[in-house]
């Protein structure tokens, strides 16, 4: 999983830096004028190894996340 910025041009998306592979399938979260998303290299990067994670499979399933919430009332 990869993150990209990008701003869109003539109704496109325009990325900055690296490309994405051809017929990559991306998910575009589109901040309102006014809102600021930033992250820190360190957020940055703890997102990614949490991405990474997830790609390997060692995700927690709802039911268990649910229960330990359920536990912790």
């Amino acid at each position: 999983m990869k993150i990209a910025t990008g701003t869109v041009v003539d109704g496109k998306v325009v990325l900055q830096g690296e490309a994405l592979a051809e017929g990559a399938v991306v998910t575009v979260l589109a901040r309102e004028v006014d809102e600021v998303f930033a992250v820190t290299a360190d957020d940055e990067c703890l997102l990614l190894a949490a991405m990474a994670e997830a790609d390997r499979g060692e995700v927690t399933s709802w039911d268990d996340i649910r229960c330990d919430l359920q536990r912790s009332r």
